[in-house]
């Protein structure tokens, strides 16, 4: 998935519709009793009214995303709902967040959740799905909360299957029902959210992926029940939206909403929950690498398709009061940015940089909105814009970006290094660049190429400073993706040898960092699980803001093309090369033996992580 630079220096239509709903409905227990019991459980005094508020938050060409909001506008708490309602066109829902909801023909039913069964009087509670369509996309009608009506008038509008097709719908309400949609600006209790917090992991729990869980589980069982394996499970890790189809779930993945879902049902405002998603399907993906090519083209269709049919789902999901307890991480689109700072002199990055840019300024408009969503960027690692030119010219980048959203700096809460990489948090043995050995400086090896930034704890350090004097806020502080930096195992340096008299043999002889290239990036063999996901290791001053997993260790980087199949990334083929700037070559260091695609479970890197893993597990 990784890139580095080129050269190391020196040597579709979106669609916003709201419908109210009101009700002016009331039914007295004795004239309702004929009425299903179970519909009339949330009838606990002489009357039930209810209101329901439809918003269509996207559209596109054969897809949608609604979000319900229920009020109880009677005189009686409810205490457990289920909505119906009938759609006059030919959508079908797909997957349903803080309900469940099921179809029959046209007529859809939703059944509260645990955590917003309850609605008490002058209350609202929401829920949300996706769905598709073929021919129209027209307002449901005859909502009814456990079997009351909530009628109202309306003029409603269908979108027809072209896709440069729009509709607008308008509805006369008797009473006012609550917007859906959360607003406000992020920074303290909005719409009663709780208030949004300089670091987002002090005071939170963390929140497991159940995917990897069972990934872990079952390789520590296939090794004997490897307690030091089955370990890993304990600590989190990033859920991938690497595809649109991650949205909904598959077989191997579990839709968002189920994992928010599982999340929001243990989190309270007093025990919040950390969920870390990683956004990262930008048109031409990874410009300058094929392991991670992504599923979207980097043209003017495929910007459209980032933006309506993958953020905006996300957005949409994610803007759910039910989720009001969690504070969700969005590492936003590795790889990206960086290319636009290095790797403008390749055809692919030159395409893709307008479309990064604004999508990413997309991005975090969307996700800004929602205020317990805090976003970090990606900003490589100190292999790739360690060296002073490429530092410098990295705040213009970045700022071009943010300063391009509503909020400007206030849109992202920091950044992230490191994501996906092996490079160490620090070179305990190698820790003065200018250090002279044999008459020349330490930095000056082939291994760094004169970057004196050997490390992440450096790199973020001056990266951070560099950020805040071009005027970036001192705010907005650096996670390390520590999940494979360990260096651990037997060929880890444990004192300092300062025998050697040139500063290759020097750099060789100290640092813990294995690989033969600082820019080999692809299931690097002797790599060791580093420190576990940990906040402010170096306390609240520090740029250092937490240590966090986003690459789930033991899930591949990627695959290389053979005779056998076409597709895959050279550069992670243990029998190719990588090359330098000044036209050196080196092993790539991947792990020999294997081929096994981006993102599936590796066995044997996962032993050897776990086997390598510093400090030991």
């Amino acid at each position: 998935m990784q890139s580095t630079p080129t050269s190391a220096p020196p040597p579709r239509t979106r669609v916003r519709r709201r419908i109210w709903l009101a009700v002016s409905a009331s039914v007295s227990l004795a004239a309702a009793a004929t009425l299903t019991p179970a519909l009339l459980t949330s009838a606990s005094a002489a009357s039930l009214g209810c209101s329901v508020a439809y918003s269509t938050q996207s559209q596109w060409s054969g897809g949608f995303v609604a979000n319900l909001v229920i009020g109880n506008t009677g005189s009686s708490a409810i205490n457990g709902w289920t909505l119906t309602f009938t759609f006059p066109g030919d959508q079908k829902v797909t997957s349903a967040w803080s309900a469940t909801v099921t179809q029959s023909g046209e007529n859809v039913t939703a059944v509260a959740a645990s955590y917003n069964a309850g609605i008490a009087a002058g209350s609202t509670t929401s829920f949300g799905f996706q769905g598709t369509w073929t021919t129209s996309d027209a307002i449901p009608t005859g909502f009814a909360v456990n079997g009351v009506a909530c009628g109202g008038s309306s003029s409603t509008g269908s979108a027809s299957a072209s896709p440069t097709t729009t509709a607008t719908t308008t509805a006369t309400a008797t009473t006012t029902s609550a917007s859906p949609t959360a607003t406000g600006t992020g920074t303290g209790g909005t719409g009663g959210y709780p208030a949004h917090v300089a670091d987002p992991f002090t005071g939170a729990t963390r929140y497991l992926n159940p995917d990897y869980i069972a990934e872990v589980n079952a390789q520590a069982g296939a090794d004997g029940n490897n307690a030091a394996e089955a370990s890993v499970a304990q600590y989190q890790t990033a859920i991938w939206l690497d595809q649109i189809s991650r949205i909904a779930g598959d077989s191997t993945h579990t839709s968002l909403t189920t994992q928010l879902n599982d999340a929001a049902a243990t989190a309270t405002a007093g025990n919040p929950k950390v969920v870390e998603l990683v956004v990262y399907d930008l048109p031409g993906r990874d410009c300058a690498a094929l392991a991670s090519n992504g599923e979207i083209p980097a043209t003017a269709a495929g910007l459209t398709e980032y933006e309506s049919q993958f953020i905006d789902p996300i957005a949409s999901i994610l803007n759910n009061t039910a989720y009001k307890n969690l504070r969700i991480v969005a590492i936003i689109e590795p790889d990206s940015l960086p290319n636009a700072v290095t790797n403008q002199s390749k055809t692919a990055c030159a395409t893709a940089t307008p479309y990064y840019e604004s999508g990413i300024t997309y991005a975090l408009n969307k996700l800004h909105a929602i205020p317990n969503v805090y976003n970090y960027l990606d900003i490589a690692h100190s292999a790739w814009l360690g060296w002073p030119s490429n530092m410098s010219a990295t705040p213009a980048v970045y700022q071009k970006v943010v300063l391009g959203t509503t909020a400007g700096y206030a849109s992202i809460d920091g950044f992230i290094s490191d994501t996906a990489n092996y490079t160490p948090v620090q070179e305990p043995f190698l820790t003065n660049p200018t250090l002279s050995v044999g008459g020349q400086p330490v930095d000056s090896a082939t291994f760094y190429q004169y970057d004196p930034a050997f490390d992440e704890l450096t790199y973020d350090t001056d990266m951070y400073n560099t950020l805040v004097s071009a005027g970036f806020p001192s705010s907005d502080r650096f996670l390390i993706d520590t999940s494979r930096d360990g260096w651990g195992g037997s060929g880890r340096p444990t004192a300092l040898n300062s025998s050697p008299t040139t500063v290759d043999t020097y750099v060789a002889a100290n640092k813990i960092d294995e690989r033969p290239f600082r820019g080999d990036w692809c299931n690097e063999n002797n790599a060791g699980i580093g420190a576990r996901p940990t906040d402010e290791p170096f306390g609240t001053s520090s740029p250092i803001e937490g240590y966090v997993w986003i690459k789930p260790p033991g899930e591949s980087d990627g695959d290389y093309p053979t005779s056998t199949h076409t597709h895959g990334d050279a550069h992670c083929d243990p029998s190719g090369t990588n090359t330098d700037g000044n036209g050196n070559t080196y092993s790539t260091g991947s792990i020999p033996g294997y081929d096994v695609p981006a993102g599936q479970w590796y066995a044997y890197e996962f032993r050897m992580l776990v086997s390598n893993a510093y400090p030991a597990l």
